[in-house]
């Protein structure tokens, strides 16, 4: 198996993850729920993984970082904490993610939410001039995915938040997090989106929100916290106020050893690996009669380890499968939860083939995919 499709969750996992996660799932765990001495080592768990998320993203203070499911909840809990009311301008790239879209669309058909699209510019890269030319005074948030999922293009996130001043930046990380150094991001971010089952490289089912301090937020859902339960009123500071239930124990023992593997092995080394693969990648298929590359090229400076093709003559569904069934090489085809960037690229709805690369992955892997590519491009017309 020639797995390529980490963009939409990490493999193989380290063993220090899988080691993590079975230890705590060996030991009772009811952090903040009891006093006795397995609750405790619980409460130190999470506390562990606050730490080391906070240190991958330079956080001033970790208390403000609250655990979720996943990127989408996390993106959800800050566009609804937000309170955006009727006539709020809200800006966001043209290559957003459902995870954004979706609730943006959802606002803006029942509370009318102005919601303004921002195109990318001509070489498929988000522009901060072309934020900041659409600011009004109404303007009350810019959301932004920080790299496409479908094209791999990176948004020059800091630059855009120069631009817009004092308007709130929620970044959406889902597809940079533990794929670049990011420890200086919360000198500068608003809102840090992050989800732990891709780069982070631990397991699904968790993920995160971090809120600068100075912005009004209200809490989606409320309940039991472990703190002030005399009261009926929810807790008012962060994490509590933001982590209602019991937590995911367990999957955070997880996510704390893949981002502690990630800052043993140093994110500009995770870097420097992945761009490499992904640069000889586009190198062996630039030329493949038949295949468009969509994206940002045709160097890696700006972009991911993603990179997202149509061949001539297959759909993305049929060329995936043969992938699988001739080469054993895993991708993610269609339109990747994306409509908006496919549309934008002129792929919708088709959609288009995937290779996500990670860290684990090998020179003979994608060797292997180019390899794949140019034979069955070759045979195109003859699939059985």
């Amino acid at each position: 198996m020639i797995y390529l499709d980490n963009g939409a969750t990490s493999f193989p996992k380290p063993p220090e993850v899988i080691k993590a996660i079975n230890d705590a799932l060996a030991a009772p765990a009811s952090p903040g729920r009891s006093g006795h001495a397995a609750a405790l080592n619980a409460s130190r768990t999470i506390h562990r993984a606050r730490k080391s998320v906070a240190r991958l993203f330079g956080l001033p203070d970790n208390s403000r970082l609250a655990f979720t499911s996943n990127v989408t909840w996390s993106l959800n809990l800050a566009l609804n904490g937000l309170g955006l009311k009727t006539g709020d301008h809200v800006l966001s790239s043209a290559l957003e993610h459902n995870s954004t879209a979706r609730p943006l669309a959802r606002f803006q058909k029942e509370i009318q939410i102005d919601w303004e699209v921002v195109p990318p510019g001509p070489a498929g890269l988000m522009l901060a001039e072309d934020f900041q030319v659409r600011l009004r005074p109404e303007t009350r948030l810019v959301v932004l995915n920080h790299a496409s999922n479908v094209t791999g293009a990176l948004a020059p996130a800091k630059a855009i938040k120069e631009a817009i001043g004092t308007i709130p930046l929620l970044l959406d990380t889902a597809q940079t997090a533990g794929s670049l150094p990011m420890d200086d991001y919360g000198q500068w971010a608003d809102l840090i989106a992050f989800t732990g089952h891709k780069g982070l490289l631990g397991p699904t089912g968790t993920g995160g929100l971090w809120i600068r301090e100075g912005l009004d937020f209200r809490p989606l859902a409320v309940g039991g916290s472990g703190s002030r339960s005399e009261s009926l009123v929810h807790p008012d500071f962060l994490p509590d106020a933001l982590e209602p239930g019991t937590a995911n124990t367990h999957g955070l023992a997880g996510l704390a050893a893949g981002v502690e593997f990630l800052l043993n092995v140093g994110l500009d080394k995770v870097r420097e690996h992945e761009m490499g693969l992904t640069q000889y990648f586009l190198e062996n298929i630039v030329n493949i009669p038949g295949l468009s590359i969509i994206g940002p090229g045709p160097g890696v400076a700006s972009r991911v380890a993603t990179v997202s093709v149509v061949l001539e003559g297959w759909s993305s569904s049929d060329l995936a499968a043969s992938l699988e069934k001739g080469y054993g090489i895993m991708i993610r085809s269609g339109l990747h939860c994306a409509p908006l960037t496919h549309q934008f690229v002129g792929t919708f709805p088709g959609g288009a083939s995937r290779f996500s690369i990670g860290y684990f992955n090998t020179l003979e892997d994608v060797q292997t995919a180019a390899r794949a590519l140019a034979e069955l491009a070759a045979h195109t017309g003859h699939r059985g």
